[in-house]
């Protein structure tokens, strides 16, 4: 049964679990919330030790089909848009390599004319000789699709239900693909069955009530805890950031609020990865990470060509409507000398480089970790 099925109005059942995570979510004091903080802590270094994963975002194509209110790649935003060569991606991902990264997560909007799976596989098998941890977050997929990209070296799948609230959900999707809630929800369940053997889920924090939300993402970690069981399963918590659109947050989700979340999902799942990305400044990340986090991204860039400026000769202003070139301030198209970069996704908060961030994780007593996978460790038929 997917989550879809059990999901239904919303509800969650009455498993312990849920109800504990539920109690943390109280108003707690200051000494109750620092005695949560000390379980955390203690849980996250019994089941990870001092580690912390470093990975990277590489942006593919900011093109998109849906129209998503919150959400800088939204297809009626009128703003730069590209979708790298193959051979651009490598040049994004090789400058990555440089920086340490063995980690790194191919995200794309949603746009079937310039990123379909043979496109991905191709990424994937120019990547995997030097990035040997390869994860996705693309729109969703069938199973039967998504079996190439593992075999590719695709290890993980992310996919964020953005809200677990209908209502909120049907309102903020107003066109594409995207607008079916339950097919996004049962995503991960798919690619479970396809064969990967990570899975990241989430909500974006802002868009409806921050504690129905958290709740049902409790749900959906409990759920895919049960029934994808040979997945290790990481959870995010990503808060709305500026981006093009201006959509404001609907629903406050303070520091407090994020810190007290993610101690609640630390000590009712004490095995799952909880991750932590630039979108949050760096006092709090400091702050938090030493808490129950285990996955961290650093130096991120959220536009393709971030990284190298790869792409920005094919940058094309593309909102409704047809697409129109670029020109540089001498009226020059795209074709002549002008290079800009696209639009990023949004705008990041912590944008230390990812050797400062390394040094301050050493500081705090962990060890960065730029892999922990490595494919000669499998032996065929084991």
């Amino acid at each position: 049964m997917g989550f879809s099925a059990e999901f239904g109005d919303g509800t969650p059942p009455p498993r312990a679990v849920l109800r504990r995570f539920a109690s943390l979510l109280e108003p707690a004091s200051p000494a109750g919330l620092e005695a949560m903080a000390a379980q955390a802590q203690a849980l996250t270094r019994k089941h990870f030790g001092q580690t912390m994963r470093l990975f990277a975002p590489l942006y593919l194509s900011n093109e998109c089909v849906n129209n998503c209110a919150y959400c800088g790649f939204s297809r009626d935003n009128p703003i730069l848009r590209v979708t790298l060569s193959v051979d651009e991606v490598e040049a994004e991902a090789r400058h990555l390599a440089g920086q340490g990264f063995r980690s790194v997560l191919l995200v794309a909007g949603e746009h079937p004319r310039f990123v379909s799976e043979g496109y991905v596989e191709e990424c994937l098998a120019r990547l995997r000789p030097f990035i040997p941890s390869l994860h996705l977050e693309l729109g969703p997929m069938e199973s039967a699709p998504y079996r190439p990209l593992v075999t590719a070296g695709a290890e993980g799948l992310v996919v964020y239900q953005e809200t677990y609230h209908r209502e909120a959900y049907a309102e903020l999707h107003t066109a594409g693909p995207k607008r079916n809630f339950d097919w996004r929800l049962d995503c991960a369940e798919r690619a479970y069955a396809a064969g990967f053997r990570r899975l990241g889920v989430g909500a974006l924090f802002g868009l409806a009530p921050w504690k129905e939300e958290a709740l049902r993402l409790a749900w959906h970690v409990d759920h895919l805890l049960r029934h994808c069981w040979k997945a290790f399963i990481t959870v995010s918590l990503p808060r709305l950031r500026p981006a093009a659109g201006a959509f404001a947050p609907r629903h406050p989700f303070g520091d407090r609020e994020l810190v007290q979340t993610l101690l609640a999902l630390r000590l009712c799942f004490p095995q799952i990865g909880l991750v932590l990305s630039t979108r949050e400044p760096a006092g709090l990340r400091d702050g938090v990470i030493p808490l129950g986090i285990t996955h961290l991204s650093a130096g991120s860039h959220t536009e393709p060509g971030g990284y190298t400026g790869a792409g920005a000769d094919a940058v094309r202003q593309r909102g409704k409507g047809p697409a129109t070139p670029m020109a540089d301030t001498n009226g020059h198209a795209n074709g002549g000398c002008a290079r800009t970069n696209a639009t990023e996704q949004f705008h990041i908060a912590d944008e230390r480089p990812p050797a400062e961030m390394a040094a301050r994780l050493r500081s705090m007593g962990l060890d960065p970790v730029w892999k922990d996978w490595e494919t000669t460790l499998l032996v065929e038929g084991s």
